[in-house]
């Protein structure tokens, strides 16, 4: 592979960042990068600051040291409206939906900045996303309020597509959701690679979460301490001790 091609297929590198509040610093001098196609993971306890890391990396928070986008470093950190405009999407924790609105509502508000630009497209957009997540589909009516915990995640990543982008980060898509709906939530993230959408997905599920990945990180204490693609870390001593719930023999 050429550098030119690592390059362009580079969507985000991030170089000994670090990221906090204030003075108080969450993040120290973390490195990382997704590359097109690409689901990586990132697991570890709570407290770790994955969520910090996924607001630094959207804008949201200041972050010292170097970013790269989309193959090109920023000399300054984009702000959200930048990044969402050329292709990063997060979906957060709160999934942040407005309840009182029914779901294809929601939906079209995630297209709003590509309405802005004249982009008239974003009705293909949304029938794709009807394709993929049928369930939006029956439900278009509704209230977002009335919806099942599953399917108000499913209406955030529906409306995160709404607005096209190359990158999608997750917080947490399973929080408080059944063992049988967050198979299918991981299900229809997987199912984004191959259209085309590359994820960075944080999940306390770390079994659920490598099996569909890459790539995976492992975080504590706003490092990473172990990193490799998701079916060698899978297979570690010691995050199936930490993390997958299963205790290693010594032989």
């Amino acid at each position: 592979m050429t550098a030119a091609l690592a390059s362009s297929d580079l969507l985000l590198r991030a170089e000994n960042i670090s990221i906090g509040y204030g003075r108080v610093e969450v993040i120290r001098d973390l490195s990382l990068s997704i590359r097109r196609g690409q689901i990586v993971a990132i697991i570890g306890p709570n407290g770790a600051g994955k969520t910090t890391l996924l607001s630094g990396l959207m804008g949201q928070l200041p972050v010292r040291g170097r970013l790269s986008f989309f193959g090109e470093e920023a000399k300054e950190q984009p702000s959200v409206e930048i990044l969402v405009g050329r292709g990063m999407t997060l979906i957060p924790e709160t999934r942040e939906l407005f309840t009182t609105m029914n779901v294809e509502d929601n939906l079209l508000l995630g297209a709003f900045l590509r309405y802005r630009r004249g982009d008239k497209s974003y009705l293909a957009t949304l029938e794709e996303v009807y394709a993929l997540l049928p369930r939006l589909k029956e439900r278009r009516q509704q209230l977002a309020s009335t919806l099942s915990g599953g399917e108000r995640q499913m209406l955030a990543m529906g409306r995160a597509l709404m607005s096209k982008p190359q990158l999608l980060m997750l917080d947490e898509p399973s929080l408080g959701l059944a063992p049988l709906v967050t198979r299918d939530i991981l299900r229809s993230v997987a199912d984004l690679r191959d259209h085309g959408v590359s994820c960075l997905l944080v999940e306390q599920n770390a079994r659920a979460a490598l099996k569909i990945a890459d790539y995976a990180y492992v975080m504590e204490s706003g490092a990473i301490v172990l990193e490799g693609p998701a079916a060698e870390i899978a297979g570690n001593p010691d995050v199936i001790n930490s993390y997958l719930g299963i205790r290693t023999v010594a032989s």
